[in-house]
């Protein structure tokens, strides 16, 4: 073996695993910055469905974007459309650690004139692409998108598509998802944040939409499915989708609600949830430890 591919191969484990550690941080600096801004003062917030995606967040915000935050209309500009818009505070939280804006502003969120409400307005808010929240509608904008790109020639630019598992028992997510097969739409990148629960408890006892693979592979979809909190994992699955050509891809990124926050783990309640003072201390104890192991 040459000792220079030695090097070169040394080096780029170091570098993965470098890029690796930052996303992770990244990750726990958003459920950080979700507990904060839910507060203890008794308002409710979307904790759960918030931190099971963190990783996938981070992942997209810290290793994949093309974007630049201090020209948000950059037409060179991947885009990220958060279709379970409850949860869009987790987007809030990367949006400020990338510069869009200050993160003062995530200490207003949902407070009267605020940028940030309880879901993201595309009129208010720097980085974000669409309004959505009312579920189901965010892959229907995300493939409007992606046609553009394809008629404008920008054939590198990719639309990135977060949306919940509960969510896709929405019809117009299939309507959606034949028209991105038909369109032949692959620079769009779906990722299911599939927690296994909802508002009101598990997806399977309140609307069952599985089997979720076979469903879109049926429908024309080249499939993956990871570990959603494997950083790894979820990049090496966007690497896949950038070299899958003539069909969309979709990543069902099987994750846990409340992840990394012991009390609100699997736990409906924390859908939408009220932290006690308690709770909050012990949230953010929690993940200072997990931010404290990476370091």
């Amino acid at each position: 073996m040459v000792p220079g591919k030695n090097d070169q191969r040394r080096k780029a484990r170091k570098a993965a695993m470098s890029k690796e550690k930052e996303i992770m941080l990244f990750a726990n600096r958003i459920r950080c910055d979700v507990v904060q801004m839910i507060g203890h003062e008794g308002h409710p917030g979307h904790l759960g469905g918030s931190c099971s995606s963190a990783e996938i967040v981070a992942a997209i915000y810290c290793g994949r974007l093309r974007f630049k935050p201090d020209n948000p209309q950059w037409e060179g500009r991947d885009k990220v459309i958060f279709s379970k818009g409850h949860a869009a505070i987790a987007q809030y939280a990367a949006l400020a650690e990338t510069g869009y804006f200050p993160r003062e502003e995530l200490w207003k969120t949902k407070s009267l004139g605020a940028m940030l409400q309880g879901h993201p307005d595309r009129l208010k808010t720097p980085g974000i692409e669409a309004g959505t929240g009312s579920l189901g509608q965010g892959l229907s904008i995300a493939v409007g998108m992606a046609l553009a790109m394809k008629l404008d020639e920008r054939f590198d630019n990719k639309v990135y598509c977060i949306m919940g598992d509960g969510e896709i028992a929405e019809g117009q997510i299939w309507e959606a998802a034949m028209a991105a097969v038909n369109y032949r739409l692959d620079n769009i990148i779906g990722i299911i944040d599939c927690n296994a629960m909802q508002a009101t408890g598990f997806t399977r006892e309140r609307f069952n939409i599985s089997p979720i693979s076979d469903k879109w592979a049926g429908f024309g979809w080249h499939v993956l499915q990871v570990d959603g909190h494997d950083v790894c994992a979820l990049l090496a699955a966007f690497d896949e989708a950038d070299n899958t050509k003539g069909v969309p891809t979709v990543v069902i990124a099987n994750t846990i609600k409340g992840k990394g926050i012991s009390f609100a783990e699997n736990q409906a309640s924390f859908h939408n949830g009220v932290l006690t003072r308690e709770q909050y201390d012990l949230a953010l104890s929690e993940l200072s430890d997990s931010i404290d192991a990476l370091v």
